[in-house]
């Protein structure tokens, strides 16, 4: 007898396993179409900076890490978000960690057991597991068409000591929160009794990039949480490289627990990261990445409406939130493009109440153009095209 509970992968790993046992390879190898991979590209794009493809690596790189991150590292990050949003922040302000996804964790786990959750009813599909298995008591804001799936800001704020965790730009459906939204939610993050957890892992894929950061007035006076990563806007998801920035009182928190339970983070992984960090190299990733997913966007938009598919996309992101016409699910979707190499994430994945068959995103999906190449688009336009055929599609 297994010693383990058992724990199912999320959403967009079934979709995966079901999408190799029906093709026979996996999703991202040749032949294959990543239309449900939420990585970006990882090539030089038009008009931004090449890749680095080496970093200098020392013997003092080979010593255990730092348990908040790489000194060097944390400086540019706190200088990053004082150039392009004006907040002022020291270095102690910064935790690095790999990836995003594990400073959401740490810092739901070391949240007051007395402090709920609210988050929008379809939000980033890993946000459900992680408050499932952390036994985090939530409730859900009701976030779909009625309402553009953009709540308002007050549905999140309900008086209460609560934490709102919120993805901006939003995956799956790229809504971004901007101007009187983004602030209003960061002084109620500021005034308390509640907080906000911000995941900005989308951050440079809207024009322009926003961050909640710029309408902090004191960091260390606040429960804001934000997160930002290397994954995405600055194209490097395999070197896993994530951060938090908080108070002061927050980073010591979670840096003493990385003591024991992390105990930190690859250098030669945080050495790329700050390569990526280059002053005249984030000048040119800030308009290059908007710019390259914004056209992106707005060509496969057009041909997605051409084929009878009804968006539901916001501005920000790498994806496109869509609606099948006659009621087909993207389950049965998938069954079809299974058998040409190609996978969309499903909806109801990304419905935080998990209701399945009687979920108001059966008919949902997540198209991701992140990974995709330009001279793939016709192909890609003809595939979804045979798919839709019998689905009340434009032919």
């Amino acid at each position: 007898m297994s010693l383990l509970r058992y724990v199912r992968p999320m959403g967009i790993y079934e979709t995966l396993y079901a999408f190799l046992e029906a093709f026979g390879t996996y999703m991202g190898e040749a032949g294959t179409h990543p239309w449900s991979q939420g990585f970006p590209r990882t090539v030089q794009l038009p008009g931004g900076p090449p890749l680095p493809s080496s970093v200098p690596v020392s013997s003092d790189d080979l010593r255990y890490p730092k348990a908040w991150g790489l000194p060097a590292l944390r400086e540019a990050i706190a200088d990053y978000y004082e150039r392009w949003y004006g907040v002022t922040l020291a270095p102690e302000n910064v935790m690095v960690f790999a990836g995003g996804r594990p400073a959401i964790v740490a810092t739901l786990l070391f949240l007051d057991p007395d402090v709920p959750v609210r988050v929008a009813s379809t939000e980033y599909t890993p946000y459900y597991d992680i408050l499932e298995r952390l036994g985090r008591a939530y409730s859900l804001v009701e976030s779909g068409v009625e309402n553009g799936f953009a709540p308002p800001i007050d549905a999140y704020l309900d008086g209460d000591r609560s934490l709102v965790l919120i993805s901006n730009p939003c995956n799956p459906t790229g809504v971004t929160r901007t101007d009187s939204d983004l602030e209003a939610l960061v002084r109620a993050a500021e005034a308390g009794p509640g907080g906000a957890l911000v995941d900005e892992a989308y951050e440079l894929f809207h024009d322009p990039p926003v961050s909640a950061l710029q309408y902090v007035r004191d960091i260390d006076a606040s429960n804001l949480f934000v997160i930002g990563a290397a994954t995405k806007g600055l194209q490097a998801p395999g070197i896993r490289i994530g951060w938090i920035v908080a108070s002061r009182e927050h980073v010591e928190i979670l840096s003493n627990f990385s003591s024991f339970g992390m105990g930190g983070v690859s250098h030669p992984s945080q050495r790329y990261a700050l390569e990526l960090f280059g002053r005249e190299r984030i000048e040119q990733v800030r308009r290059a990445v908007p710019a390259f997913y914004g056209a992106q966007r707005d060509r496969y938009g057009e041909a997605f409406e051409r084929l009878g598919i009804e968006l539901h996309s916001g501005d920000g992101g790498f994806y496109h939130w869509c609606r099948l016409p006659g009621g087909v699910t993207a389950a049965e979707l998938n069954s079809r493009l299974f058998r040409t190499g190609a996978a969309v994430l499903k909806g109801t994945d990304c419905d935080m109440g998990r209701r399945e068959e009687t979920s108001p995103l059966r008919s949902f999906f997540r198209f991701s153009f992140g990974p995709l190449d330009p001279a793939s688009f016709d192909a890609d336009v003809e595939i979804l095209r045979g798919a839709l055929g019998g689905a009340g599609g434009h032919r």
